[in-house]
């Protein structure tokens, strides 16, 4: 089959070709014949469709403004485009929700409105993740169904309740709520007299909670990045925070190697497998440390090249199996 199909992302131009996992389902779809567009999500329009070309149906209309593209992989060449036009997203068969977070109130608004054509249309356009179930599963909160596989962890705006957790377990990960890419992570330790600054500036900056979780020492060993594909595990990847730095992410310099599945990996992959398959949930990322689960990435999930590159695997292509199985 040939499908059209829509990237609500961040800038193509922009993305780094070697690293970038949307990027990577895009060169796999555009190697399966099918049609690639993308669109910025603050194009789009909901309601009245009096910006579409054509009579007014009368019904409310989901539409933004796409380009179509060709991508290869050509460092600093790697996007041709073609002119912008409106078009309703009724008329694609798959839509991908693929901008980068914050998870904030313009991501939430996308979800709601893409959620309205999920299914819609006259090939029923399918949305990739589900638009309710990324709203419904912040990447923080999500693990907390799971508490059995989660280290010790408290999600709370009361001083006095993060003031207990802390002293219960001395050694603790403070992580606002809804960040991303490591940013506003901070390791306070048993005698780190800066604690009550650091809860006082969170909370004077925003109305969001603060999560706290009990540290875990593994991660100095690496914080695994594990790729579910529709629940399924398909391999992982090792990053490694530098010296002197509690974080792994790669964007702050977290460094990439090879690792294999543990048997606890797969315990926990197939404890939460059947949610993200029954979600809608195809492309899936889980952080864990040492036998800890600490987030199920739903939002913009990394990590494809990176794995392809370890394990010598196509993952976007087992993502796209995936797709079009479902369709």
């Amino acid at each position: 089959m040939t499908l059209d199909i829509a990237f609500q992302m961040d800038p193509l131009e922009d993305v780094n070709i070697d690293g970038d996992s949307t990027f990577a389902l895009m060169l796999e779809a555009q190697s399966r014949g099918h049609n690639l567009h993308v669109y910025d999500f603050r194009s789009l329009a909901y309601g009245e469709d009096a910006a579409m070309p054509g009579p007014d149906t009368g019904q409310a209309a989901l539409s933004a403004v796409t380009r179509a593209v060709q991508v290869k992989r050509r460092r600093g060449h790697h996007a041709f485009f073609g002119p912008p036009q409106r078009r309703r997203l009724t008329s694609f068969d798959v839509v991908w929700m693929r901008q980068d977070p914050p998870f904030d109130m313009g991501y939430i608004s996308a979800t709601y409105m893409l959620e309205q054509i999920e299914g819609a249309g006259p090939d029923k356009v399918r949305i990739f993740n589900h638009p309710r179930a990324v709203r419904d599963a912040p990447e923080k909160l999500l693990p907390m169904q799971f508490p059995e596989l989660m280290p010790p962890t408290l999600v709370s705006w009361d001083i006095a309740a993060l003031t207990q957790f802390r002293k219960k377990y001395g050694d603790v990960i403070l992580k606002p709520l809804y960040g991303n890419g490591g940013v506003g992570i901070f390791r306070v330790r048993e005698d780190d007299e800066n604690f009550a600054s650091l809860l006082e500036m969170h909370f004077s900056r925003g109305r969001e909670p603060l999560m706290i979780q009990r540290y875990e020492a593994k991660v100095r060993d690496g914080d695994k990045r594990i790729i579910l594909v529709d629940g399924v595990p398909v391999g992982a990847i090792n990053r490694v925070p530098q010296l002197g730095e509690a974080r792994s992410n790669m964007h702050v310099g977290g460094k990439a190697t090879a690792i294999p599945l543990s048997a606890r990996d797969q315990e926990i992959c197939a404890r939460i497998g059947p949610h993200l398959r029954e979600n809608n949930l195809i492309f899936v990322g889980i952080d864990v440390i040492g036998h800890y689960l600490t987030e199920i990435n739903v939002t913009s999930p990394t990590g494809l090249q990176e794995l392809d590159h370890f394990n010598g695997i196509n993952s976007a292509g087992m993502i796209w199996d995936a797709v079009e199985a479902r369709l």
